[in-house]
């Protein structure tokens, strides 16, 4: 899977939430600053050209939906950047969030019981 730009990125948690949106939607999303709608057209062409959104024809307009989900591109992000900055090491990582992030005892075993219960989760799955 490709990794996607800034502004690909933007667009697509915009459409992730959306589930499927024109253009004009997901321009709206942006809050106060709105980037051109032109440009976000391109970069919706440039994503799906890429395999992350499809669209249908509705008339003259395109309806746009992610063809990548979310949890999708998650895990292939964050296996990534575990694998290229921490040697595939889950610890090496949590400690750098953890020594970066000032995290203290409390908020590291509340981590760990939060990791504990969607493991026993997905084993119940």
């Amino acid at each position: 899977m490709k990794t996607l730009t800034k502004a690909e990125e933007q667009v697509m948690h915009i459409l992730w939430n959306l589930k499927e949106g024109v253009v004009k939607q997901v321009v709206d999303e942006f809050g106060d600053d709105k980037p051109a709608y032109t440009t976000v057209a391109t970069v919706l062409n440039v994503l799906e050209k890429k395999g992350f959104v499809t669209h249908k024809k509705i008339g003259n307009t395109n309806l746009f939906s992610p063809a990548v989900s979310k949890t999708d591109y998650t895990k292939v992000q964050f296996s990534s950047l575990l694998k290229n900055y921490f040697n595939g090491s889950f610890p090496k990582m949590a400690t750098f969030f953890a020594k970066e992030n000032n995290l203290g005892i409390e908020e590291l075993e509340e981590m760990l019981k939060m990791t504990e219960n969607e493991l026993n989760k997905e084993k119940k799955d």
